[in-house]
């Protein structure tokens, strides 16, 4: 990856850590001193390389893993504010990501069952849930929104 992508990957991490939210491309571009063309360029080829994923179509974000950029049932509350990961694997990277404590809340898929769980000093308080995949990890970026 060359350096400019690599600014770019981190400033939309950043940016999206710091907002609360996906930065726009118009936005990314303004930090970055880029035009909006040449930032979406950079997202584009960010997409291809799975350091983010863009919404079909379009030039906005859908996923910085391990964050979400839409609301999904992996609500993670971390330092005071609220995330959302992109499954509950994503949801304990998100604690990972930002080095610090947090709840998890989201439910089972088979029963709909309610599950918290928080997340201290880099541990789980309940060992007792399994993390189960659908899609073998060499098939995820098949349809990475599905996996």
């Amino acid at each position: 990856m060359h350096a400019r992508l690599l600014a770019v990957r981190n400033l939309t991490y950043r940016m999206f850590v710091e907002g609360g939210r996906a930065p726009t491309v118009a936005e990314v571009a303004r930090e970055a001193g880029l035009t909006s063309a040449e930032a979406e360029a950079c997202w584009r080829e960010l997409h291809r390389a799975h350091a983010l994923v863009l919404h079909p179509g379009s030039a906005e974000i859908r996923m910085a893993n391990p964050f979400a950029a839409v609301p999904t049932p992996y609500r993670v509350r971390v330092a005071g504010r609220w995330w959302y990961g992109n499954c509950a694997w994503d949801a304990l990277g998100i604690c990972a990501a930002l080095h610090a404590d947090g709840r998890i809340e989201t439910s089972c898929p088979d029963c709909g069952e309610a599950i918290a769980l928080e997340v201290r000093d880099r541990r789980v308080d309940d060992e007792r849930l399994l993390f189960h995949c659908l899609v073998p990890a060499a098939r995820w970026w098949d349809d990475i929104v599905f996996t």
